[in-house]
């Protein structure tokens, strides 16, 4: 058995579900109090962190373990659940890049986080250009198609 604590949770203006239009969204992320504020000391000198968090408004009952078409649309290829990006996952993780805005104190402003409001914060990590792929990355044409209206 694993226990994860959240270490903050995540505000913003989306209550509800949706599949695109994530780059509209400004979250702002309150430390909880049990981590000290030192723990986010220097972290305003990164542009973009790695947010990992837990879907919370999914239900048991909806969580996929095989293969599905992803949103549900037939048109699309039936891929296994870590093919794709779904928040219906057996340990319903979210985790996204988002632009760091500014830091206040134990908050921190962020741009697309896809994740709504009461979002229950894992971890925080920064980007670092050592850390993403050197080489090209591969990516079924179907992908894009989903994802030409998530960031507008």
């Amino acid at each position: 058995m694993i226990t994860l604590q959240p270490i903050g949770i995540a505000y913003n203006e989306r209550d509800n579900i949706q599949d695109d239009n994530w780059g509209i969204v400004d979250s702002k992320i309150v430390i909880d109090r049990t981590i000290p504020e030192e723990a986010l000391a220097g972290i305003e000198h990164f542009s973009h962190l790695e947010i990992i968090y837990y879907f919370h408004k999914v239900k048991e009952e909806n969580i996929e373990v095989g293969a599905r078409h992803p949103r549900n649309n037939l048109e699309l290829p039936k891929v296994g659940i870590f093919a794709q990006r779904g928040k219906n996952r057996p340990n319903r993780l979210g985790l996204t890049t988002v632009r760091l805005l500014k830091r206040e104190g134990r908050e921190l402003y962020v741009q697309r986080l896809d994740c709504l409001n009461e979002t229950p914060i894992l971890d925080i990590k920064p980007v670092m250009e050592e850390f993403l792929p050197k080489e090209s990355i591969k990516q079924p044409e179907w992908t894009r198609d989903i994802m030409e209206r998530y960031w507008e």
